[in-house]
C-alpha cells in the first residue's frame, strides 16, 4: 500500500495517491527490503521541482511501471528538503558513479541501505540517450539477482566515497588575507563581463560566492570583484529571473542573460539575496536594486508568510492551464493581449519597456524583463499602481502550488536578512518581520528543552534538527540582538550554538549534517562545501566568532579557529565551494568590534548600524559613559571617542585599511 497520505511534507503526500506502494524513510521499510531480500528504489525530489513533477506524471502515476516498482523493489520517497542528510549522502553517491546532480535522485539501494547504483530523472520511453524507466527497473533488478557480487563490490566503493575526505592538491596553503585576494581574482576571472554570473548557463545566482567577491572589493579595493558583483545583482534585476509583477528570484536562469528562469521559488535564494542587495543599494543607491530588494520583501510578506509568522520553503515551477494541464512557468507568462485587458492605454508603453510582444521570448510568451532597457537609473520600472492591477489580474489564474512547511535553517536565513538589510537600509518595518517570524518559527519547532526541529506543517514537527538548523538560527538571533541589545536573543544564540558545538562536532573537529546519535544512514553525513545555501561549517564559524564578541568567551573563538584549521584542506583544494567558510575567514581576520556601554545615546547606535554587517561584530562594556570603542581582529582597541569622525576614521582604518 502507499502509506504517505499523512506524512508532514507536501511533497510526499503529492505522491500518496500513487499506485506505487511508497514507504517513507523510516525502519520499517528497511526491515521490509529486509525480509523480502529485495533492493530498494529511493527516489528523492522536492516540492517545486518541475522534472520531479515530469517522472511522477510519467512513470509513478502509471499503473503498469507501478506494478514493476511494487514487485521489484522496496519503494522510499524521500523530500529532500525534509530530509537534507539522505539526499547528501546519496547524490555524494551519485557523484562518485561519475553521474552530474540533480533532481529527482533515483537511486537504488541493497536492503541495508548502501547505493550500488542510480541517476537522476528517467524517462518513460527512451529518449535523450536515456533507457526507459521501466527497462532500467527491470535491468537493475536482474543485476541485483544474478550478479550479487558486482552489486556487493559497487556498494563497497560507493560507501567508501562517501567517507573519504577530499585532499587539497599539493601543499596546503595557510588562509589569510593575502590569500583571500588571491582567490577573489580568480574567481573574478570567471564571471560573465557581459551578463555578470558565471560565463556558461544554466546560471545561478550563488549567493556566497557573491559574497566573497564583496568582501574583495571592500577589502582591497579591487573594482573587478565588486563589479563583478553589481552587474551580476543588476542583470539578474533585471531579467526574467526576476518576477517583475510580483516580486522574488527564481532558482536559475537556463539561459545565458537571466532571461529565461526554472520558474520556482526558493525561500533560501531570496534570503540571501536580500543580504547581498542592501549591501549594494547601499553603496550605490541603484534604483534597480532597490526596486528589487523592496519588491522581494514585499513577496515574503504577501505570498511566504504562514500563519505562525515564519516563512514558507517554496512556490512551485508549474501551474494548470484552463483544462487542468500543468506547465511549466505558465503562472508568469504574458501576451500584450493580456496587458491590455488589465491596463488600457497604459498596455502598450508596459509591453514596450518589458519586452511582452505577440512574438513572445518564451514559448510563444513572454517573461516580463527589462534587459534592453537601460532607463532605468532613475526611476522606477512601472507604478506601484500598475503593478497592484497586473498581480490582481494574475492572482485570477491557477497559481502555482506553494511548499508551507516550515524549514528552520531557511528561516533563519531569510529572519537574519531581514534584520541586517532592516538596519542597513533604516527599514524598522522589516525588522519587526524578522521578529514576527523568529517568533513564530521558535513557537513551532522549538522543544522545552531549547532543542530544534527541522520542519513544521500543520502542528507536526520533523525532528531532529540539522546543524544547519542551529546555525542559521543562532545567527538569526544574533542578527536581532544587533537591533534592540534583547538579552534573551543572545541566550537563544548561546543555548543554540553549545548544542551545536557539542552535538554535531565531529573526530576531525568538522561540523556534521546530523547529531551523533542519528544513525539511520550508512554514514554519517560531513560535507564541508557549500550547496544552495551556506555549509554549515561557514555558518558556524561565523556564528562563533560573532559569539565570542558578544560575550567575550575566548572558548568560542577557539572553536572557530578549530573549524577554520579543520576545513582548510578542503577550502584550498576547492575555494570556490567553500565561500562561506572564506568569508567567515575574513570576518575573523578583518572585523570591526563595536564595543558600546548602556548610555550609548540612540542616535549613536543608529550611525554604528549602518556599518556593513560583513565585517561588524558587537559587544557590550559594563562602563558608565556613553563612549564607543571600535577593536580590530586581534584585539587592538582605541580609547573611547564620541567623535563620529574619529570613529568614522578608525572603522575604515579596520575594515579597509585606510585612516
Amino acid at each position: 500500500m502507499n502509506r504517505l497520505a499523512d506524512e508532514v511534507s507536501p511533497y510526499l503526500v503529492q505522491h500518496a495517491t500513487n499506485p506505487v506502494h511508497w514507504w517513507s524513510w523510516t525502519p520499517e521499510a528497511f526491515a521490509e527490503a529486509q525480509q523480502k531480500c529485495k533492493p530498494i528504489l529511493l527516489s528523492v525530489g522536492y516540492s517545486a521541482c518541475h522534472w520531479c513533477h515530469v517522472m511522477a506524471h510519467e512513470s509513478f502515476e502509471n499503473a503498469e511501471t507501478a506494478e514493476l516498482m511494487n514487485d521489484l523493489f522496496v519503494n522510499i520517497k524521500v523530500d529532500r528538503e525534509e530530509r537534507p542528510d539522505v539526499d547528501q549522502t546519496y547524490m555524494t553517491a551519485l557523484h562518485a558513479l561519475g553521474q552530474q546532480g540533480g533532481w529527482p535522485l533515483t537511486m537504488f539501494l541493497r536492503p541495508d541501505g548502501k547505493p550500488f547504483w542510480g541517476g537522476t530523472y528517467f524517462p518513460d520511453k527512451p529518449r535523450y540517450g536515456q533507457a526507459a524507466f521501466a527497462d532500467v527497473l527491470r535491468s537493475v533488478a536482474k543485476i541485483y539477482a544474478s550478479q550479487r557480487e558486482d552489486v556487493d563490490h559497487n556498494a563497497r566503493v560507493l560507501t567508501t566515497a562517501l567517507v573519504r575526505q577530499p585532499a587539497a592538491a599539493g601543499q596546503t596553503t595557510a588562509l589569510s588575507l593575502s590569500w583571500l585576494d588571491d582567490v577573489a581574482t580568480r574567481v573574478a576571472t570567471l564571471y560573465d563581463p557581459l551578463h555578470g554570473g558565471l560565463k556558461t548557463a544554466p546560471k545561478f545566482p550563488n549567493p556566497p560566492v557573491l559574497e566573497l567577491l564583496w568582501r574583495a572589493g571592500q577589502r582591497n579595493g579591487a573594482e573587478s570583484s565588486r563589479q563583478a558583483v553589481l552587474l551580476t545583482l543588476e542583470r539578474m534585476a533585471r531579467g526574467g529571473i526576476f518576477d517583475h509583477i510580483g516580486g522574488g528570484f527564481a532558482r536559475y536562469s537556463v539561459d545565458n542573460n537571466w532571461l529565461v528562469p526554472h520558474f520556482e521559488k526558493m525561500l533560501y535564494d531570496n534570503a540571501q539575496l536580500i543580504s547581498l542587495l542592501a549591501l549594494a543599494v547601499q553603496d550605490t543607491s541603484s534604483s534597480v536594486l532597490r526596486h528589487a530588494l523592496e519588491m522581494t520583501v514585499d513577496w515574503l510578506v504577501r505570498e511566504m508568510t504562514t500563519p505562525s509568522g515564519a516563512f514558507a520553503a517554496s512556490l512551485d515551477a508549474d501551474s494548470a492551464d484552463a483544462d487542468g494541464h500543468m506547465h511549466e512557468g505558465l503562472f508568469y507568462l504574458w501576451k500584450p493581449s493580456d496587458v491590455a485587458q488589465v491596463l488600457a492605454d497604459e498596455a502598450e508603453s508596459f509591453c514596450s519597456r518589458f519586452d511582452i510582444s505577440d512574438v513572445g521570448n518564451f514559448e510563444g510568451y513572454s517573461i516580463p524583463n527589462l534587459l534592453h532597457d537601460r532607463g532605468l537609473s532613475e526611476a522606477a520600472p512601472a507604478t506601484a499602481n500598475q503593478l497592484l492591477k497586473l498581480r490582481t489580474a494574475r492572482s485570477q489564474r491557477s497559481a502555482p502550488a506553494r511548499d508551507d512547511k516550515v524549514l528552520a535553517d531557511w528561516n533563519g536565513l531569510a529572519i537574519r536578512a531581514l534584520a541586517q538589510a532592516g538596519q542597513l537600509l533604516e527599514r524598522p518595518d522589516w525588522i519587526a518581520l524578522a521578529r514576527d517570524a523568529f517568533s513564530g518559527l521558535c513557537t513551532v519547532l522549538e522543544a522545552p528543552d531549547g532543542s530544534l526541529g527541522h520542519a513544521a506543517r500543520n502542528g507536526r514537527v520533523v525532528r531532529p534538527g540539522y546543524a544547519s538548523d542551529y546555525a542559521a538560527m543562532a545567527l538569526a538571533a544574533l542578527a536581532l540582538h544587533d537591533t534592540d541589545r534583547e538579552p534573551s536573543l543572545l541566550a537563544c544564540a548561546e543555548r543554540w550554538a553549545t548544542r551545536l558545538k557539542s552535538d554535531y562536532t565531529t573526530e576531525s573537529n568538522v561540523i556534521a549534517m546530523t547529531a551523533a546519535t542519528q544513525s539511520d544512514l550508512p554514514v554519517r553525513p560531513a560535507p564541508t562545501h557549500d550547496d544552495a545555501t551556506p555549509n554549515a561549517n561557514g555558518l558556524a564559524t561565523e556564528l562563533y566568532i560573532r559569539l565570542f564578541a558578544a560575550t567575550g568567551q575566548v572558548s568560542w573563538l577557539q572553536a572557530a579557529d578549530a573549524l577554520l584549521e579543520a576545513c582548510t584542506p578542503a577550502a584550498t583544494a576547492n575555494p570556490f565551494g567553500h565561500a562561506s567558510i572564506l568569508n567567515a575567514l575574513d570576518l575573523r581576520l578583518r572585523r570591526a568590534d563595536i564595543k558600546t556601554t548602556s548610555s550609548t545615546s540612540a542616535s549613536l547606535m543608529t550611525w554604528l548600524r549602518l556599518i556593513p554587517f560583513t565585517n561588524r561584530t558587537w559587544s557590550n562594556e559594563a562602563r558608565s559613559d556613553a563612549g564607543v570603542t571600535i577593536c580590530s581582529a586581534d584585539g587592538t582597541c582605541a580609547l573611547p571617542d564620541e567623535s563620529l569622525e574619529s570613529l568614522h576614521q578608525r572603522i575604515e582604518a579596520i575594515l579597509y585599511g585606510t585612516a
